[in-house]
């Protein structure tokens, strides 16, 4: 048996980035109990900008990229029908407003202090809070009842939102990827060297996991 530390570089409010992952959960269903992995989720900033009141989500999509409405609600049915693929089922995604990500991000660095698998949780409970129920990560009182939801310590987080704690880490962490070449997400770093880029298909994770253990 092969053990495989993954790193995942993400934003909650990215569609490829819970796609990404639900692949490669079907991936290393796969290739286990051959190949085993734990997972840590680091912090990635599609919008580090984003102003507190966030922005409507078309409006920022079309200015963003430089497309239509027609191309845009065209992306958007794309990514709806590969989370279906994967199993996951994204809200009514036509409204809402994309928002400031960087307190969800120092809260996840705190998650990962109790346990990587705590963290998980509760990134999957931010994904589900933006992208099934329109709500908003950069909510303080939305992000600690998702932390109540998951088994954490409502108090001790609230401590965390309420200071500037794991602000520098958060940002240090942020950089080092940058620096390292990471320019969009998902990325998924494979015992700290091998890149897969982009909410790839369960199959391509798998093969790559399966040579990568190889290697290992």
């Amino acid at each position: 048996m092969t053990q495989l530390t993954i790193d995942i570089v993400s934003d909650v409010s990215c569609p490829w980035c819970i796609i990404g992952y639900k692949a490669l959960q079907e991936a290393l269903e796969t290739v286990s109990p051959d190949v085993t992995a734990t997972i840590e989720w680091q912090p990635f900033e599609l919008n580090p900008q984003m102003p507190p009141e966030g922005q409507e989500i078309t409006e920022h999509l079309t200015q963003k990229y430089r497309i239509s409405e027609e191309q845009a609600e065209q992306n958007r049915e794309v990514i709806k029908q590969r989370g279906l693929s994967v199993g996951y089922e994204f809200g009514n995604r036509g409204g809402g407003r994309i928002y400031n990500t960087f307190d969800a991000h120092r809260l996840l660095h705190w998650a990962k202090t109790v346990s990587a698998a705590k963290q998980t949780e509760l990134k999957l409970a931010l994904f589900d809070l933006y992208f099934k129920n329109s709500g908003n990560p950069s909510d303080h009182q939305q992000l600690l009842d998702l932390v109540e939801q998951v088994g954490l310590d409502r108090a001790l987080a609230s401590e965390v939102l309420s200071s500037n704690q794991y602000e520098s880490d958060v940002r240090q962490i942020q950089q080092r990827y940058q620096q390292a070449g990471v320019q969009s997400v998902p990325a998924v770093i494979v015992n700290n060297k091998h890149l897969i880029s982009g909410g790839q298909p369960a199959d391509v994770f798998a093969q790559a996991l399966t040579e990568i253990a190889k290697q290992a």
